[in-house]
């Protein structure tokens, strides 16, 4: 294949690819934008019309109140409420029916030959028994139903939405209800019109693909590159991999320094002030400064093991001889003796079954957490749990000083490092990393599952 040819179709297969790529997301977030709006729509749609029905059965009621309060239930005062509701209506096929709570059909202004029946065992078209669930519901205090009956207008059974309410003194069903059928014509409407936008949509990316296309077949063919500039350009591409390697590289080093010997010199300093602090005092302080300095001289022999450590790939040597739950026990007792302040380590279950490189992470999870108590949060207490089960291990590390904000640090441009830190390490092993921070303290949770 020459040059031209793989300059072209290196550079049109990537982006028809992208181009294919997009096409299938924008039209499955189309098709599920689309069916969400029907949605809306049709929940919208339906709770006007349940409030329409609630206000229509409503005016029923006052329609009939003077007849229904006056306590009569003669006949004549029940014929009287019949007509009265017989005579309303909204729409071409809105009317009120009145059943007994046997379900004998008393008044049905669209249908008057079902008037005298008893319709208790009347099935729709999908075998559902209408009347009992109608009067069961209005038992139930009134509420709506769905249902199939035949629509005055087109004498078809429709889906119909009814609501239905009981008037216990006279032992009825007073109901009305609306056609739902005008309702999937709206919907169905809606649902032409946004296919029709998706497929205007994707008419668009196929025209601006083959445009793309097109532009970059043509620039394709009006290259002349020569041998000379194909080579240039491959020592160009590998002298970028080279510098974003190094950059990494200087990345991951600048993160391990500041976990780890940058940790170690603040303890360092802070024990060597206090002994300086502790030689001007009494003989028994300068003999305690004597101890403070030799373990500062020990201190200096683990800065001058971590900066062999770094050049041996960045990995602490401890994890290696003693595995995690030893090596965060012995960082427990390095800070009790550094700090003075009490740590509690416990360790649960199977914790060794990690790899490596999230051993080093939960370690220097620890570290940072450990430092970052001993700089600002005036703890007189800290806890540090491993617990490890069948799905992974998890780090917690709590101390009771004063908190701090850590939403505001995370993102704070010039503090927060060592807790960005954290965080980056654990995206990168895929682990999840939280910390919740309160003036009653803070806690840290670190969790790395198994390798399946």
């Amino acid at each position: 294949m020459k040059l031209r040819q793989k300059v072209i179709f290196l550079a049109i297969t990537p982006l028809i690819l992208a181009l294919c790529a997009i096409a299938w997301a924008v039209q499955h977030q189309a098709a599920t934008l689309a069916q969400q709006q029907r949605d809306t729509i049709q929940r919208a749609y339906l709770a006007s019309k349940e409030a329409e029905l609630k206000h229509y059965v409503a005016l029923a009621q006052h329609s009939i109140a003077r007849l229904y309060q006056s306590g009569r239930t003669d006949a004549a005062t029940l014929d009287e409420a019949k007509r009265i509701l017989e005579s309303l209506s909204f729409g071409d096929d809105g009317y009120f029916f009145v059943y007994d709570m046997q379900g004998r059909s008393l008044m049905h202004p669209r249908q008057p030959e079902l008037v005298g029946q008893n319709l208790y065992e009347l099935r729709d078209q999908e075998g559902v028994p209408t009347i009992q669930r109608l009067l069961a519901r209005a038992k139930n205090g009134g509420g709506f139903e769905r249902y199939y009956w035949v629509k005055p207008s087109s004498h078809k059974p429709e889906r119909k939405l009814g609501y239905v309410i009981q008037l216990e003194n006279w032992g009825w069903m007073l109901g009305t209800g609306i056609y739902l059928d005008d309702v999937d014509r709206a919907l169905a409407q809606i649902d032409i019109q946004q296919q029709g936008n998706i497929q205007n949509t994707m008419l668009w990316i196929t025209v601006i693909a083959i445009a793309a296309a097109i532009v970059v077949g043509t620039s394709g063919l009006a290259l002349n590159i020569s041998e000379s500039r194909e080579a240039d350009a491959k020592l160009k591409v590998l002298a970028q991999r080279v510098v974003e390697s190094q950059e990494e590289e200087r990345a991951r080093l600048s993160r391990d320094l500041h976990d780890g010997i940058s940790q170690w010199l603040v303890s360092i300093k802070l024990q060597i002030e206090a002994g300086i602090i502790r030689l001007g005092g009494k003989q028994e302080q300068r003999e305690s400064a004597l101890a403070v300095f030799e373990h500062t001289a020990e201190q200096l022999n683990n800065v001058m093991g971590e900066v062999r450590r770094i050049s041996h790939n960045l990995r602490p040597a401890i994890l290696d001889d003693l595995g995690l739950a030893a090596a965060l026990e012995h960082l427990a007792e390095e800070m009790r003796q550094g700090s003075g302040i009490p740590v509690l380590f416990t360790s649960e279950g199977c914790t060794e079954d990690l790899p490596d490189v999230a051993n080093t992470v939960l370690f220097r999870i620890a570290q940072e957490a450990l430092t970052n108590i001993e700089r600002h949060a005036a703890a007189s207490h800290i806890e540090i749990s491993l617990t490890g089960g069948q799905r992974g291990v998890t780090l917690r590390i709590s101390d009771d000083g004063h908190g701090f904000d850590a939403a505001g640090i995370a993102v704070h441009p010039k503090r927060g490092i060592g807790l960005r830190n954290m965080m980056e390490r654990m995206d990168a092993i895929g682990g999840t990393f939280n910390i919740s921070s309160s003036p009653a303290g803070t806690v840290v949770l670190a969790r790395v599952d198994n390798e399946r």
